[in-house]
């Protein structure tokens, strides 16, 4: 490819990893504050919650980005850039898919953690921050990275508003250059790339969060030769 059209999916690139940040810090902050409510000790909140995942796991990422982009801006008279509409509509659509993961891990922590707290008479929410997250945020590492790596595929849906992501910006280059065997491997080996780093960084994170509240791996511990005739067995 000449350099004008590496140029045009560099900056591809570059718009998919916005998109990707922006909408994972979104997603990251509704799958905790739904998460959270899903565990609330009054029924509506719960239920509001509840409501609002299964609304948002029920229809498609796609679908979404239409409805933010076209749907929105006559009923409330503004209109969004592509970049903030597929933010919101990724951010909320996978944020509910997130909430479950914050709620599942919240209600694996051992109950006398629980009673615990009680005992020594925490508010609910020194209870959630002391001694229920610490627990369950490295638990939630997994699964937000698995959902993570799915959000980076769905970026490429942004396309169909006419965003310059990576996905757009290879079908100009394969219009360009009628070809497209040579296009879309580059665009496949970049998606790996961009996955493999998100996996390695997402790993990382679980160490550190799990050795902060020991529950590292430990290493084997090397095997002692004794002496032949010392008389231990």
């Amino acid at each position: 490819m000449t350099s004008g059209l590496w140029e045009r999916v560099l900056e591809g690139v570059w718009v998919t990893i916005q998109l990707l940040v922006l909408s994972a810090l979104l997603a990251t902050a509704v799958s905790f504050v739904v998460g959270i409510a899903r565990t609330h000790r009054l029924w509506i909140v719960r239920f509001l919650a509840g409501f609002y995942t299964e609304v948002f796991r029920g229809t498609s990422a796609l679908v979404m980005i239409f409805w933010v982009f076209f749907v929105l801006p006559p009923a409330f008279g503004w209109q969004l850039v592509p970049l903030w509409a597929g933010t919101l509509a990724l951010g909320l659509t996978y944020g509910a898919y997130g909430s479950e993961i914050v709620r599942g891990a919240l209600a694996a922590v051992d109950p006398a953690q629980r009673e615990g707290g009680i005992a020594l008479s925490f508010t609910p929410w020194q209870r959630m921050r002391l001694i229920l997250l610490p627990q369950a945020v490295p638990e939630m590492i997994p699964p937000f990275s698995n959902l993570l790596i799915e959000l980076l595929k769905g970026t490429a849906l942004v396309s169909v508003m006419g965003m310059g992501d990576l996905a757009f910006s290879a079908n100009l280059v394969r219009l360009a250059l009628q070809e497209s065997a040579e296009i879309y491997t580059y665009v496949l080996l970049i998606y790996f790339a961009i996955a493999f780093l998100l996996t390695r960084s997402m790993r990382g994170l679980e160490r550190k969060l799990k050795a902060g509240v020991g529950k590292a791996p430990r290493k084997k511990a090397a095997a002692v030769r004794v002496p032949e005739g010392s008389g231990v067995s």
